[in-house]
């Protein structure tokens, strides 16, 4: 009867755990998102599940996410850390199983005779094979397991971090790609205007040689070329640049036959904005987050079971003989068995502040994690924000290009007719090459922050949103 209570007993106390009841934190936002002016209503849906390659509605932008996807040397690190993560927690769950291995070994020495205690020389020798269970620790009180369990919420944190940086990724290409773009016409608009600046400065200078036209016409003709002039020469630069941080993105050269953009067509779908509860369970980040809080909660109940004692086993069992001829002969078994515990009773302090340390990295967690929540709602709220009043401020801004566009052709009209001088012209045009510029970075800046809208809400990835499968042990 002894045997089994013992049995019993140590496989209740196997059951132990000393782990805190984790208890999600309460999201510290508010339950719905603001509204006034400037915030468009929004719509119920999930925007984790609206594709890259859905969202996205240019050719050019899909060749360009699936190059990255492939190449980005960021995204190729966090897969690794993840294969990483999982070989630890493979690693460290490894320690719930007891180590069995096979050890053989064999031996001859020599005595000399004035060593040996009969005065004559001696050679001996041993042989032997065991199998043998190295130091495995008895779980009583679950510090293997919390160890285990704070391996796998790691790991599992570790494939949110790599989802949360595709998803960035995926993002970071597509605004690049639409700044060299848009980079492009704003170098195609400038061109364009300094070639007219350039004949009506030839113009003015007929005009001057012939005695219609000042100097001070002259001149402010000049200075009309020599401003759009550095123009070209900025955004040449910058489009080179632009070319060279899409280049970095792709982790490959920028291909040479990408599809034409038109930038005035509709390149993005549009996006549901879901409500607030919905974007914490799809933000990557955010599950990240919680999953290290998680491994920390775990981390408190390893710290808790280091009072306890320890408990350790090491046996083998086999054959040993003095002649490896008589390994396997009638009474040469052997065998060993050594429990060993541990009860710890003066360390210092150390497992004191060691429990301190974990229950402080929890609370660590804890701010993180809700940080993380404040974050993804800002976010959120400033991406609503912007699409509620980008498109009024473009409609307005096209409108003042239309009114610039008429001002300069009635300007230009009335200085060849000599009815105006040449310095209204010239405010024509200044204002005329201004608004064509400002409604370009501002079609810009909306498709940038309709993306980021898209990134805050969890889209960005196209797999099925759940979690990995815990690693085979």
């Amino acid at each position: 009867m002894r045997r089994p209570l013992l049995l019993v007993t140590a496989m209740a106390l196997g059951g132990c755990s000393l782990v805190p009841d984790y208890q999600r934190p309460e999201a510290p936002v508010p339950n719905a998102y603001p509204e006034g002016a400037a915030y468009s209503a929004a719509a119920d849906g999930d925007a984790s599940q609206i594709s890259w390659n859905t969202f996205f509605q240019d050719p050019a932008l899909h060749q360009l996410v699936a190059l990255a996807l492939e190449n980005n040397r960021d995204l190729r690190k966090a897969l690794l850390n993840v294969d990483a993560y999982r070989a630890q927690y493979r690693i460290q769950g490894a320690a719930l199983m007891p180590e069995v291995g096979i050890d053989g070994r064999g031996g001859r020495s020599r005595v000399p005779g004035d060593l040996a205690p009969g005065g004559q020389q001696t050679t001996a020798g041993n042989s032997s094979l065991e199998v043998g269970l190295t130091s495995y620790e008895v779980d009583l009180w679950g510090r293997v397991r919390s160890l285990d369990k704070a391996a796998l919420e790691t790991y599992l944190a570790s494939d949110d971090t790599r989802r949360s940086v595709q998803l960035g990724l995926v993002a970071n290409v597509a605004i690049a790609y639409l700044t060299w773009r848009t980079d492009q016409q704003l170098l195609s608009v400038t061109r364009s205007t300094l070639e007219n600046y350039r004949h009506n400065l030839e113009l003015v200078q007929a005009s001057s040689g012939a005695g219609t036209a000042s100097g001070l016409d002259v001149r402010q003709a000049r200075t009309l070329v020599y401003s759009a002039e550095g123009q070209v020469h900025a955004f040449t630069r910058q489009v080179a640049q632009d070319k060279n941080a899409l280049a970095l993105l792709l982790g490959s050269p920028v291909p040479q036959d990408l599809p034409a953009t038109d930038l005035a067509a509709p390149l993005l779908a549009e996006i549901p904005a879901g409500l607030p509860a919905g974007v914490l369970e799809q933000r990557p980040d955010i599950s990240a987050a919680e999953h290290q809080l998680m491994a920390a909660n775990a981390n408190i109940g390893a710290a808790r079971a280091a009072f306890f004692p320890s408990i350790r086993l090491t046996g083998s069992a086999g054959s040993a003989s003095t002649h490896l001829s008589g390994l396997f002969d009638s009474g040469s078994a052997a065998w060993s068995f050594t429990p060993q515990i541990h009860l710890p009773i003066f360390n210092g302090g150390r497992l004191k502040a060691s429990l301190d340390y974990a229950e402080i990295q929890k609370d660590i967690g804890v701010a993180t994690y809700e940080q993380s929540i404040q974050r993804a709602f800002r976010e959120v709220t400033d991406g609503l924000a912007a699409k509620g009043t980008w498109d009024k401020q473009i409609h307005s801004q096209q409108a003042l290009v239309d009114s610039a566009t008429e001002y300069s052709e009635m300007a230009q009209k009335r200085y060849d007719e000599g009815v105006d001088n040449y310095l209204t012209l010239l405010d024509a045009q200044r204002q005329l090459l201004s608004a064509r510029q400002t409604l370009l970075t501002d079609q810009l800046a909306q498709m940038t922050s309709k993306i980021e809208l898209y990134k805050a809400l969890g889209g960005g990835w196209s797999e099925a949103a759940v979690k990995p499968e815990p690693a085979t042990q």
